[in-house]
């Protein structure tokens, strides 16, 4: 498996990396997000653009991705724009989805981008191949907010993101029971383990799936969110308690 470069951190060696996101509505509430993570334990911002009340009129969008480089500094910055689909908080038409990943991507100031694999083939492939001219990481992404697919189906979603040339694939099911939470950990141990050419995040949601978001390094997924006021998904624990657990699992099984 190859690590994936952002900037000054190295995603797929050592601890997973932190990833953190702002869902302000406002300007104002995204930057003074933005503002309170700089003594936060984080390694990347997740900016949710799906929560901003002007994701529609890119000037407001390049404006807000430009002041949040400005606040960051050298923290990597991942877009994303979940869809009301899976689980996001606006509708959007494939064009302007289209449309708004590769210009963010174009802006430079934007590190990584989220990309639902099942938006369409045609229109994922055209996102990918904007945002790695533009030198932009690509996290394809599934979400299932309703069930935990079998083993063979979470496999098989995380290989298409991989051969689509997504550089991190990103699966995140529902449990219904704790057996569902043991299915999502061994397709992430067997996809790290038999398929992956690249790091991978997988997540089992809810407080039954909350071990997920925890034992990353012990079987292969290399990201995991976090909250440091108001959580994006189910989960979600507390930032500060989330790097406490991965540092003492780090710590205990070199």
């Amino acid at each position: 498996m190859n690590p994936v470069k952002v900037k000054n951190i190295e995603i797929g060696t050592g601890m997973p990396k932190i990833i953190v996101p702002i869902v302000g509505v406002t300007k104002e509430e995204i930057l003074t997000t933005a503002r309170s993570f700089h003594t936060i334990p984080l390694d990347v911002v997740e900016w949710r653009a799906d929560w901003f009340e002007g994701v529609f009129d890119f000037t407001q969008v390049e404006d807000v991705l430009k002041e949040l480089r400005n606040i960051l500094g050298e923290t990597p910055l991942l877009m994303t724009f979940r869809t009301s689909a899976e689980g996001g908080e606006k509708s959007i038409s494939v064009d302007a989805y289209k449309e708004l990943n590769i210009h963010a991507s174009q802006t430079g100031n934007v590190d990584l981008i989220d990309v639902e694999i099942f938006i369409g083939d045609d229109t994922v492939s055209e996102i990918i191949a904007g945002a790695h001219a533009a030198g932009v990481k690509v996290i394809a992404s599934n979400h299932d907010f309703y069930k935990t697919p079998s083993k063979e189906d979470i496999l098989q979603r995380l290989c298409k993101m991989q051969d689509m040339g997504a550089d991190i694939p990103k699966i995140a099911v529902m449990p219904q029971s704790k057996k569902d939470v043991l299915t999502l950990l061994s397709a992430t141990e067997e996809m790290t383990r038999c398929h992956a050419t690249s790091p991978i995040i997988t997540m089992s949601m809810a407080d039954t799936g909350v071990l997920s978001r925890l034992c990353g390094e012990v079987f292969g997924s290399s990201m995991t969110f976090a909250a440091a006021n108001k959580i994006s998904a189910p989960g979600q624990m507390d930032v500060d308690d989330v790097n406490t657990v991965l540092t003492l699992l780090h710590n205990a099984i070199q």
